[in-house]
């Protein structure tokens, strides 16, 4: 049967995703805490038969994906079609400023129009269409064999819709998890869901920091 198990992770954490700031295609590193969630990801999957890695080429997943990488000898190829939702000229900025700023952009934003793109960036019907074709692409290629994925939010958030059959539009009921384990399986008729946002690594890492 020609099925491709799937782990996707959004990579560790960015200074930005703690200002809520919106990254989109904008190159940002990764923070203390985002390296360390990468180590904890890469120890949890250590001993995961990994037959390649795919990570989008923008630094904070690439960083994420070079310590798995690191851990489990598997082949690590950059993808640009992994990356975030483009979004254009709102990329820098926060979602306060957004709202004040441009209170019409930001009201299609917050419901979720699938055809509002920001100038210059995509919308979540494009960004859609993007990954359901990468995907399909990637896992394809792979019948039988664990591949890992490292994206980014966006992504994973089509993901999920993608392997449970939400609408685009509908309200996310799901987390979106810095470094989380998230497992699918694709076959050729599309993805199903394993588990999601399994955050057990980072969590006993935490508790055994605190007790050291």
């Amino acid at each position: 049967m020609n099925v491709t198990r799937i782990i996707a992770v959004r990579h560790g954490e960015t200074a930005w995703n703690v200002d809520t700031r919106i990254q989109g295609h904008l190159d940002i590193p990764l923070n203390d805490r985002g390296l360390w969630q990468a180590q904890q990801l890469a120890r949890a999957l250590a001993d995961e038969p990994v037959a390649a890695i795919y990570t989008s080429d923008l630094q904070r997943a690439q960083a994420t994906a070079q310590a798995v990488a690191s851990t489990t000898g598997a082949p690590l190829v950059p993808e640009p079609d992994l990356r975030e939702r483009s979004f254009g000229a709102l990329q820098g900025r926060t979602f306060a400023e957004i709202e004040t700023e441009l209170p019409e952009q930001a009201l299609r934003w917050r419901k979720r129009d699938p055809h509002f793109a920001p100038e210059g960036g995509e919308s979540l019907t494009a960004l859609r269409e993007r990954i359901a074709a990468t995907v399909q692409r990637l896992a394809a290629r792979h019948p039988g064999e664990l591949v890992v994925l490292v994206a980014h939010g966006g992504v994973l958030d089509v993901l999920y819709r993608l392997a449970t059959g939400q609408e685009i539009q509908a309200p996310r009921t799901w987390l979106l998890a810095n470094a989380a384990i998230n497992r699918l399986l694709w076959t050729p008729q599309g993805l199903s869901l394993v588990g999601w946002a399994d955050t057990q690594h980072l969590e006993d890492a935490a508790r055994d920091e605190t007790t050291t």
